[in-house]
């Protein structure tokens, strides 16, 4: 009967083992996506590196589910450029083309104007109350490239909350059950 406590023990031990590795793993894998994403933020000078298009206010340039990638530069913005705003008290970027750009002399502060291609007006009426141009502290960045349709998970995600939770769990028991 001793052998058989032992061979108990020895495949508890290594279940104990194989639980610990898979956590270490999923942890890397969490690791290595952070790290990946302060890296871009660190290349690419902006907040947000990627941003998902959600409406259709860029068509037909840019679909609802497109990615879009951002960079950041010291280099003035000018009219036509494709950039990405926060509004002050909006959690939601929005992407809109720029339609006018305005520097005041004494200051040299640059006020920026923008409307989506898709509308019919410009963008005053997102713009926080009594706000009339954004500044360059809104601004999160220029579209510099696009990946069309790519995007369309983070927006099924979003809407459906339910189906986020599924999928976290659903790779969560992969990575428990996968044997390496």
């Amino acid at each position: 009967m001793g052998w058989i406590g032992e061979t108990v023990d020895s495949v508890r031990s290594i279940r104990l083992r194989e639980a610990f590795s898979q956590t270490i793993t999923l942890g890397l894998i969490v690791t290595s996506a952070l790290i990946i994403w302060k890296g871009l933020i660190c290349i690419t000078g902006s907040e947000s590196p990627v941003v998902v298009v959600l409406s259709e206010s860029m068509e037909p340039g840019f679909k609802r589910g497109d990615i879009l990638f951002l960079h950041m530069s010291k280099d003035p913005i000018h009219t036509g450029e494709i950039i990405v705003f926060n509004i002050d008290g909006r959690d939601i970027p929005i992407v809109h083309r720029v339609i006018k750009v305005h520097e005041r002399q004494d200051t040299g502060e640059v006020y920026i104007l923008t409307k989506g291609d898709n509308n019919d007006i410009d963008d005053i009426n997102l713009y926080a109350p009594g706000q009339r141009w954004l500044l360059q502290h809104h601004i999160m960045g220029r579209a510099v490239g696009f990946l069309p349709y790519a995007g369309w998970i983070t927006i099924i995600i979003t809407e459906k909350p339910l189906l986020k939770y599924i999928l976290i769990g659903a790779l969560g028991l992969l990575v428990i059950t996968s044997k390496d």
